[in-house]
């Protein structure tokens, strides 16, 4: 199973393939019949809207695997004429194209999660999420690593791999230890599969040893990834009782705190784990509340800033990433864009 599905959709025949992939994906996700039927109109119904309001629409399906059970992401994202009244956008009847004017309210009628965001003459994203319904005694295995998320609070991940190729060269994870949530991000050398596997070595890293600090961990992946390309890794570890960020990062994956208008950029050293650097170091900082980590391998460019779109940070992360991955991702590389806040 692919980690994340990116489909253009700029004429009706895409339309059709987003909605066999999200079957497809629905499928290995074990959904029941009835809900590979909503999951079918939700990305029928974005995919249209994308075609009918917007040039080079996108259309990201990515699974979700929790402890809670699996579900689907939908992500569509344009930098059409946006929304100047969203709520009369979202009532039916409403069109600006001529149509019906039913496909946002019938998203949001069929969807467990519901988030969307508009700038007029900017662009609009829209996340949706759509959960398989477990039967009374059914388990969930094979979670993926985000199961740890404790459940104060929520992340958010757009991950894709290079144009041209199948495999990432990054990988994420986040691990929770008590009162601690590690997030790593990591940047193999190069793309593709060999890219992958030292990014996932040190994934692997990090799962086996969430108990010790950031700068801990990042010594361990460094001995551990002699024997790969070597990957630029960054890892944070998020405290809630004791309301600290600690931050490590060989590499470059860049690491920001937003706190309403304010930024604070979190510092990593040069180099390449599992090749050379000149030392690792941690550093602590603040974390309230209203704090949002972020954190993107080079595949983002490095320019972006929130401002420019009123009130996004207070939506779902999966949002906000899909925003900064609409905006400033680079067409040459792997990309990560990683968002996590505490839920209100």
């Amino acid at each position: 199973m692919k980690d994340c599905i990116a489909l253009v959709v700029t004429e009706m025949s895409q339309v059709g393939e987003a909605r066999r992939s999200a079957i497809a994906l629905a499928s290995e996700l074990e959904f029941k019949e009835t809900e590979r039927g909503k999951v079918a109109i939700v990305v029928t119904e974005a995919a249209k809207n994308l075609l009918e309001h917007a040039e080079n629409g996108e259309l990201i399906l990515q699974p979700l695997n929790t402890y809670e059970g699996k579900g689907i992401e939908i992500v569509a994202l344009d930098r059409g004429p946006g929304m100047r009244n969203l709520f009369e956008c979202l009532q039916d009847g409403f069109s600006t194209a001529g149509t019906m004017g039913t496909g946002l309210g019938a998203i949001q009628r069929l969807c467990d999660r519901f988030d969307i965001h508009s700038v007029p003459d900017v662009g609009t994203a829209l996340v949706t999420q759509l959960w398989s319904r477990k039967e009374p005694g059914e388990s969930r295995e094979g979670c993926s690593s985000s199961c740890s998320t404790p459940p104060s609070l929520e992340i958010g991940v757009i991950q894709l791999p290079k144009p041209g190729q199948d495999v990432s060269g990054d990988a994420w994870a986040v691990e929770n230890h008590g009162d601690r949530t590690l997030v790593l991000v990591a940047d193999g050398l190069g793309s593709g599969p060999f890219a992958g596997e030292a990014s996932q070595a040190a994934v692997r890293i990090l799962q086996a040893n969430a108990r010790l600090q950031p700068k801990a961990i990042l010594e361990l992946a460094h001995a551990a990834l002699r024997s790969t390309r070597g990957a630029a890794v960054a890892i944070a570890e998020i405290n809630l009782t004791e309301q600290t960020l600690r931050f490590a990062g060989i590499g470059n994956i860049a690491g920001v705190i937003l706190r309403g208008a304010e930024s604070q950029s979190l510092v990593s050293y040069n180099g390449t784990v599992g090749h050379q650097f000149r030392k690792i170091q941690e550093f602590v900082y603040p974390w309230k509340p209203e704090s949002i980590l972020i954190m993107h391998s080079d595949g983002l460019g490095t320019q972006w800033s929130l401002t420019r779109y009123p009130g996004l940070i207070t939506h779902h992360p999966t949002l906000i990433a899909g925003v900064l991955y609409r905006d400033f991702k680079r067409s040459r590389d792997d990309m990560t864009v990683l968002v996590l806040k505490e839920m209100e």
